[in-house]
C-alpha cells in the first residue's frame, strides 16, 4: 500500500480530462488501467480524491464499476462525499422535464443534434453537426429564458447545457473542501472546458493547483496536452509517489 499523503485533495473532471471526448456522449470509453490508478491514488491521498463532472453519478459509477469514488455529478447537483450520497430528484424540476420534451421535438428534424437528458439537466450537443451551432445556441438560450431565473445555460465543447442556477463545479468543490477528508488540504483540480473554469477559480482562491487539459483560454495555472498525458501523470503519482503538475508535463 502506498504511503498516505495528507497534503493534497485531488478533483478530476471526467470527459476530456480522464477520458477522451467522443462524438456521441454515450460512446465514451474508459482506459482499462484508469480505475486501478485512481484507486491507488485514492489510497495514497487518504481518500481525498473526487471526480467532478457534468455527468450523472449513476453514469460515472457505471463506467468505473466495481470501483467507487467520491464524486459530484451534474455540476454538483448530486454528490458523494466520504461515501455519503446525495442525489438530485428530476421530479423536483417539472418545468425542466416539460422543456426536455419540447427540445426533443424542436431538434427532431435537425440531423446530428443530440439531446442528452440527465434528469435534472439537459444538454444540447452539436458535435456531429457543427453547422448547426448557432441554431443549438439559440435554442438553448430561448429554453432557459422560458424557464426563468432558476435555470442557466452552461456552455462547453460543442454543447450547451440547461441546468439549475445553483449548480456549478466551483461551488461543489468548495463544499468538498469543508468536509473530511478534504478539509485543510491544498486542492488540485484538473479540467478541460469552459465548465471547469469556475472550478479553477475556486481552487486558485484556495492557493491550489489548477490544471487545464488541451488548448483554449483559461485561468488555470498549469496546462497538459491530452487526457493520455494526464493518465500518465496520475499513474506516476499513484505508483511512484511523485507529485505531478509542476509544469507542462510530469
Amino acid at each position: 500500500m502506498p504511503d498516505v499523503n495528507e497534503d493534497y485533495a485531488l478533483f478530476l473532471d471526467f470527459d476530456g480530462t480522464l477520458v477522451d471526448i467522443v462524438e456521441r456522449p454515450d460512446a465514451v470509453a474508459v482506459d482499462a488501467a484508469l480505475p486501478d490508478v485512481l484507486t491507488t491514488l485514492q489510497r495514497r491521498l487518504g481518500g481525498a480524491l473526487a471526480i467532478i463532472s457534468g455527468r450523472p453519478v449513476d453514469f460515472l459509477d457505471g463506467r468505473l464499476v466495481p470501483h467507487v469514488f467520491d464524486m459530484a455529478g451534474l455540476h454538483g447537483l448530486e454528490h458523494r462525499i466520504a461515501g455519503r450520497l446525495s442525489m438530485c430528484d428530476p421530479d423536483e424540476h417539472p418545468a425542466l422535464r416539460e422543456m426536455v420534451d419540447r427540445l426533443s421535438r424542436i431538434v427532431a428534424a435537425k440531423e446530428g443534434i443530440l439531446i442528452e437528458d440527465k434528469g435534472c439537466s439537459v444538454a444540447i450537443h452539436w458535435r456531429l453537426a457543427p453547422h448547426e451551432k448557432d441554431f443549438a445556441l439559440a435554442t438553448a438560450q430561448a429554453a432557459v429564458e422560458a424557464l426563468g431565473p432558476d435555470y442557466r445555460v452552461q456552455h462547453g465543447k460543442a454543447v450547451a447545457e440547461i441546468l439549475p442556477s445553483a449548480a456549478g463545479k466551483g461551488k461543489v468543490i468548495e463544499r468538498f473542501l469543508h468536509e473530511s477528508p478534504y478539509k485543510g488540504r491544498r486542492p488540485i483540480f484538473v479540467g478541460d472546458d469552459l465548465t471547469d473554469e469556475n472550478g479553477f477559480r475556486t481552487v486558485n482562491a484556495h492557493g491550489g493547483l489548477s490544471v487545464r487539459i488541451g488548448a483554449g483560454d483559461t485561468i488555470a495555472k498549469i496546462r497538459l496536452g491530452t487526457p493520455a498525458d494526464l493518465r500518465h501523470c496520475l499513474s506516476t503519482w499513484a505508483f511512484e509517489g511523485t507529485l505531478p503538475f509542476k509544469g507542462d508535463d510530469c
